[in-house]
Formats: C-alpha cells, structure tokens, sequence
C-alpha cells in the first residue's frame, strides 16, 4: 500500500511505525474471509482492510475521526484472525489500537458511550471496585429484562452488564494476595503469575488450579506485591497512556521478583492477558526509561500450557477420557500463536480432545466489546456454541476465563479452564463446572 506521510510526521515514532505497517498491506483481501463483523454483516468496512483504509487516511491527513469511522473501528474485536490470515504480515494489531487512540484523541463520543467506556475503563482495573459493582448489580439484574436489547447504545450496554452478573459471585481467592508458593520436591522453576482483573473475581479457581497444577511438578509460584491489570482492557478502549501506565507497575513488581530469586517465566493463565503482556516491548517503547525494561518482562512472558509442556505433565491419576471440545481463544491462536500445546497436554493427561468447526472465529467475548457491542457479540456466541455442540463433547475447554464466561451463556454445555482439567487429572479437586 502506497503510504503519503510527510517527513515530519515520520519523524514521530507512532507514525513511523504505522507507515511500516501499512506499507506491508497489497490489498488481497484474505482478512476478509476470517473477519468475524465482515462474515456477520458483508460490510466492506467492517472488515481489516476497510478499517486500515480508515485508519491511514485519519493519520495521514491528521484529521479528527467522523461517525462513521468510529462506529466501524468499535466493531473491530481484535480477534487478531486476520494476523493469521495476512500472507504480508501486516502487524493488524498495532495498528487497529493506534487507530482507537487516535478516535479517543479527536472525537467527541455522545454521553450514552462516553458512560459505559468510563466505568470499565475504571472497573475492569480494579478487583476491588469490579466486586462492588457486581454485588449492587445483583440486586438490580432482575429489572434487567426491561430494558432493550440493541446492537449498542448505553440501555443496550446496561442491560448487557446486568445479564453478565453471575449468581453466586464467588468469594475472594486467598491465593490472589502477594505471596510466595513453594514446589512440591525438587524446585524445578522459578515463575511469576500474572493473577488478572476480572479474573480474579469472575473466576477465582483458575488461579487456584494454576498454582496446584504448577507446584504440584515443582514451580515456585510468585504472586508478586505491586502486580495488577496487565493494561489489555483499557488498552482496547483507547486508553494507550492508562494502559501504559499499567504495564510500568508491573514491570517494576516483577524486577523486584527477578532481584528477590530469580524468574524463569511470568506466567499468564488467561490469553487475554498473555497476549498483551507479550506486547510490552511494543507498548512502552517510546518510554526511554521502560523500553528495555518492557521488552525484557515481555521475554519472559508465557502461557501456562507453555510452560507445562516444557515440564511435561505427570501420569494422570484419575480415568478421564471424556470428549472435550477445545476452544482456542483468538488472543491465544492469533495473539500468541499458541495453538496446539493446551490440546497436547489435555490429550496427554487422558482426554478425547476435539476440534471446533469455524475455530477462527471469535466467540464475540473480546473483553469489553461484549458490553459495548452485545448485538454482534450476541450473534457470535449463537454461532460458537452451535459450533461447539455440533461435536458432541462432554466438556468444553478453553484458555482464556471470559471465553468461558461467554459461551457458557449460550449452552448447557460445562465450561473449563485448560488448567482446571489438567490440574483434575494429575491430582487436583474436579472442576465447579462438573460439580454442578
């Protein structure tokens, strides 16, 4: 693609790299056909190539995004399908989030979306206040039917809010504070655990199947004091300085760790997270006092299913066996390009693992987009389930707590963690889905 930037603006690290991005795009149009809002809706803009058009015009010209930009580059889910797809290797995913900045920096939206992406722009953050407002939402979630269900708009994101409020909100983890747990025999390694947000409160029992399955084959487990949100929800509203100033706390709670003993890895257990955490290098580039720094921390970042297949996984202890459907995560397939190691360790610890039809497309989770899009976020959870259904499992697997969170709501199907059912198998309690 033919880019128009003037010398001054290359002179501008953003830029400069956006104009690298752009160059690589020869117009194919294969991100067509594994863009899950292009396959919905068979909107030109509404697909990668649509929105990178969007994209280099608003910075070329430097002008302020329209309407009709905005409300295209807010159905992109960064799915990242299209990274996948790309035969040019277009970094997509760099640059559909300097585009988001760039709406955030020049557009004035309308107060019904200027108040939804204000509150998860502070609650997803924070555990504490996250909590809260799940528990005042109980008691409102009933007169939720009332309101209407919309494509988008502050009702339609309200009501998407309440619906998501789990009934029993589960009680706080106690391995979620800042500790320390030692491998059970010889210390095989050393790691960190990135524990997330929304996780920590909606699923509190991945970390605790993470941190049993990890000690269990001898990894020391740092929950380290000052860890907090890996940046990734805020990052993906437009927030890029909040989400920056996130991955800098971070990176110093892990350098503590690192000076303290030593760190083989910092260990991500939803994909979400992991993916963007792999991304500190690029994140905090520009920060001449973090970019090493960043890039370091981000060396070290792994998925769990990573690390476990470099341990390998003990000799299960129970009779498994059961069907189970593998969701892979688009930040785990496309963001990480973790793809087959959660389905050899699910397979090695005894489990029929099975393959889901149309497993490039996105369930519609995309953490905050399932509250600010819930119309399309709706439509691809009924396709994914219908998906998944259509192989008759026993259990659905999956790499990433809001994945689960999502889908769960389309069937009746039980939903794990990867790890839960790794941890099950080689000695650990069953999953709460399969006590149910």
């Amino acid at each position: 693609m033919q880019t128009n930037f003037t010398p001054a603006q290359l002179e501008h690290p953003d830029i400069a790299r956006a104009d690298a991005i752009l160059r690589k795009c020869v117009h194919c149009g294969f991100c067509t056909a594994t863009c899950p809002t292009y396959v919905l809706l068979g909107d030109e803009r509404d697909s990668p190539r649509g929105r990178i058009y969007f994209i280099k015009d608003m910075l070329e010209k430097d002008k302020p995004a329209t309407k009709e930009i905005v409300t295209h580059i807010d159905r992109c889910l960064s799915c990242l399908s299209c990274m996948t797809t790309c035969p040019s290797g277009v970094n997509y995913m760099h640059l559909i989030d300097q585009g988001r900045a760039h709406v955030e920096r020049t557009y004035r939206r309308p107060l019904s979306e200027r108040l939804p992406r204000a509150l998860l722009g502070f609650l997803m953050p924070r555990p504490w206040a996250l909590r809260w407002s799940l528990i005042l939402g109980r008691l409102v979630k009933p007169f939720a039917a009332l309101l209407p269900r919309r494509d988008a708009g502050l009702l339609a994101s309200a009501r998407a809010m309440l619906e998501s409020v789990p009934q029993p909100i589960p009680a706080p983890s106690p391995v979620d504070k800042p500790q320390i747990f030692p491998a059970q025999g010889p210390r095989r390694k050393r790691v960190a655990l990135l524990s997330g947000c929304g996780q920590t409160v909606l699923a509190p029992e991945v970390n605790e199947a993470t941190i049993r399955l990890l000690t269990r084959h001898g990894v020391e487990v740092v929950v380290a004091s000052g860890m907090g949100c890996c940046g990734s929800s805020v990052l993906h509203i437009g927030r890029d300085d909040q989400a920056r100033d996130l991955a800098r706390a971070n990176v110093v709670a892990w350098e503590k760790a690192i000076a303290e003993g030593g760190l083989d890895a910092v260990i991500a257990n939803a994909s979400g997270c992991g993916t963007t955490l792999k991304d500190y290098g690029h994140l905090l580039a520009d920060d001449p006092a973090f970019a090493q720094r960043g890039a370091r921390i981000a060396a070290l970042a792994r998925d769990i299913s990573e690390v476990m297949l470099e341990i390998g996984l003990n000799t299960p202890v129970i009779g498994t066996g059961q069907r189970v459907a593998y969701h892979s995560a688009c930040s785990m397939q496309h963001g990480q390009q973790v793809v087959e190691q959660p389905k050899m360790l699910l397979r090695a610890a005894g489990f029929d693992v099975k393959d889901v039809p149309e497993g490039h497309l996105c369930c519609g989770w995309a953490g905050t987009y399932s509250v600010l899009q819930p119309g399309i976020s709706q439509r691809l959870r009924q396709r994914k389930a219908a998906n998944i259904e259509s192989v008759r499992p026993d259990i659905v697997a999956a790499g990433n707590f809001g994945c689960i969170g999502q889908i769960a709501a389309g069937t009746q199907l039980p939903l794990c963690h990867t790890v839960e059912l790794l941890d099950w198998a080689t000695g650990g309690p069953q999953p709460v889905a399969l006590t149910r």
